[in-house]
């Protein structure tokens, strides 16, 4: 096991909360199932990560399955560069953020953090110009407060925040958040036996045969 508390970032999924801009292509309620399947991943993948501590920061009441035995914190108010800065100065030591939005991330993906804790910071930056994933050797919300969040430079910002600081900086691997049912599609395929993969198909077949009138 490494000294590395592992945070993974989500919400409660809720119809009409999350997941939004993959509707009208699926209902309220089957982009919500999507999402859970995506947050499912997830979960699976930071379980099998070699950490001393899981953490869930949560915005929701009703936790997801297999966080039984995460320490849950709940989101504190304000933009999420307000959010993730407040849990990183809840943290006492090195901590690796991971989001809920990269169902095809694997343990692999993550290892370099592992391989090498005593770096200063990794970052994984999305496609979108975001980040999926952040470590911290030395957490401080200070390093993400200010950085303008779900914009196109977000991750170039926030990489720069970090370089400015002095910071050694490792890259991990660039993947692509789900956003955009041509999102979905392409992760899907990156990642054919997830849950996340599966739940679309159903989900996305489903909205097809009922707007279609069963004609393919």
């Amino acid at each position: 096991m490494t000294d590395v508390t592992v945070v993974v970032v989500a919400k409660e999924c809720l119809p009409g909360k999350v997941k939004t801009r993959l509707t009208p292509a699926l209902t309220p309620e089957g982009a919500a199932r999507v999402a859970s399947a995506a947050l499912a991943d997830t979960i699976a993948t930071v379980r099998a990560l070699p950490a001393t501590r899981r953490v869930l920061l949560y915005d929701g009441v009703v936790l997801p399955e297999g966080t039984d035995d995460f320490e849950v914190l709940h989101q504190v108010g304000g933009g999420l560069d307000e959010r993730l800065g407040a849990m990183f100065d809840a943290m006492t030591g090195p901590t690796l953020l991971v989001g809920m939005d990269t169902p095809q991330a694997t343990p692999e993906h993550l290892a370099p953090v592992f391989d090498d804790p005593d770096r200063d910071a990794w970052f994984g930056p999305a496609d979108d110009g975001g980040f999926w994933s952040l470590y911290l050797r030395e957490p401080d919300g200070a390093l993400l407060r200010g950085v303008p969040m779900s914009q196109d430079d977000t991750g170039a910002v926030q990489l720069a925040r970090l370089t400015d600081a002095g910071l050694s900086v490792g890259t991990l691997p660039a993947l692509l958040d789900v956003d955009t049912v041509a999102d979905a599609e392409q992760v899907a395929a990156l990642a054919p036996t997830s849950r996340f993969a599966t739940a679309f198909a159903a989900e996305h077949d489903t909205t097809l045969t009922t707007t279609t009138g069963g004609a393919r």
